[in-house]
């Protein structure tokens, strides 16, 4: 993407500053470019949508441009908007990001998704569950799960100390914090006890792969999770295995998969003792992305 070196905002109205930038991020090849305008405009300017209405005539000043022009540049230069802003909303909650924590994307709602239809059709949503979320990064599937559950107990692991402390914070401002016990550890490696759901997005990107991730992703995304080894599976290797020990009877496991991935992580599943549970849950572009399985009823 070009970056460009002037501020081309100052002695713009806010409404105008939106449009210019905008055009902007058009030229530059963003398909979300009036979304992101509005939003770093209203970052620059400490301004909801409707602030931005109510004042959309008026100049902007000085600090306001060269902060808006800061914020100009880093999207230019292909940092995701929710980097910048540090903010992701995912399944409706507001989470936090830090740099050892992806951004969590849309596609992963569909392991909320299937999780939540596996427990409801065995009627166990309402009953105090234990959950585990593998890898858990911001906290965004645990932390979906637990505003659906109310009766359940999440318990968060990742490897990296900071994604953790990320979690923690989004669990305090969501309200969740007393429903929530956190690990450091590699997936379920520390984890005891039978829990009756297991769900994980863990890095599957083949490591050949990673170098032709779009900028926002290889760039901006912590590496560690997003690199699943020479075919992408070796995340779910150990995770698999160690789920299959730590699930109560009936216990289900739902992992988020890469394109092509379901039919070799549902043999993993199989070869651990668990038993799929249907044809994996497509996401909105149709690929199979929610993988799941279950510990057979003793």
């Amino acid at each position: 993407m070009a970056v460009m070196s002037v501020n081309q905002f100052t002695g713009q109205t806010i409404d105008a500053a939106r449009r210019a930038l905008a055009t902007r991020l058009a030229a530059a090849a963003n398909d979300s470019a009036e979304l992101d305008a509005r939003l770093l405009v209203g970052a620059a300017l400490g301004l909801d949508l409707t602030g931005m209405i109510t004042a959309a005539h008026r100049a902007l000043t000085a600090d306001e441009s060269t902060r808006l022009e800061a914020l100009a540049q880093r999207r230019l230069a292909g940092e995701p908007v929710a980097r910048i802003l540090g903010i992701k909303e995912f399944w409706g909650l507001p989470l936090h990001l830090s740099a050892a924590t992806l951004v969590p994307r849309p596609d992963t709602e569909t392991v909320v998704e299937r999780a939540l239809e596996l427990l409801r059709a065995d009627g166990a949503a309402d009953r105090a569950l234990r959950i585990a979320d593998l890898g858990t990064g911001s906290g965004a599937i645990l932390l979906a799960l637990l505003s659906e559950l109310p009766n359940a107990h999440g318990f968060a692991t990742d490897i990296s100390a900071e994604a953790l402390q990320t979690a923690r914070r989004n669990a305090a401002e969501l309200g969740l914090a007393d429903r929530t016990t956190w690990v450091q550890c590699d997936y379920a490696s520390a984890l005891t006890g039978a829990f009756d759901l297991i769900a994980s997005n863990p890095p599957y990107i083949p490591s050949a792969d990673i170098a032709g991730l779009d900028i926002e992703v290889r760039a901006h995304d912590p590496r560690a999770a997003l690199d699943g080894g020479a075919d992408g599976l070796d995340a779910y290797r150990s995770l698999i295995s160690q789920s299959a020990g730590l699930l109560a009877s009936g216990g289900f496991l739902v992992v988020e998969t890469g394109q092509g991935q379901s039919d070799d992580i549902e043999a993993l599943m199989t070869a651990s003792g668990l038993s799929p549970t249907g044809p994996p849950r497509a996401d909105l572009g149709g690929i199979p992305r929610a993988v799941s399985a279950r510990r057979p009823p003793r």
